[in-house]
């Protein structure tokens, strides 16, 4: 597998993670009483973006260094 395809593999991951992060209270995975935007929300949804961005890096890391 290229690198290529890990880092786009990697960006559809982060994106599933942090989606399902922003709506867990809507799809009922938060299971807090309080309605609001908790400290589990605020960690995937920065684990799902830190994803993202090592997809994109991988992604264009060789496009880039062939300029």
């Amino acid at each position: 597998m290229s690198v290529k395809t890990i880092g786009m593999i990697l960006i559809v991951i982060g994106v599933v993670v942090a989606v399902v992060s922003v709506a867990a209270d809507l799809i009922g995975l938060s299971g807090a009483t309080s309605v609001g935007f908790g400290w589990k929300q605020q960690l995937g949804t920065a684990v799902g973006v830190i994803i993202v961005l090592v997809g994109v890096w991988l992604a264009l890391r060789k496009s880039l260094q062939k300029k």
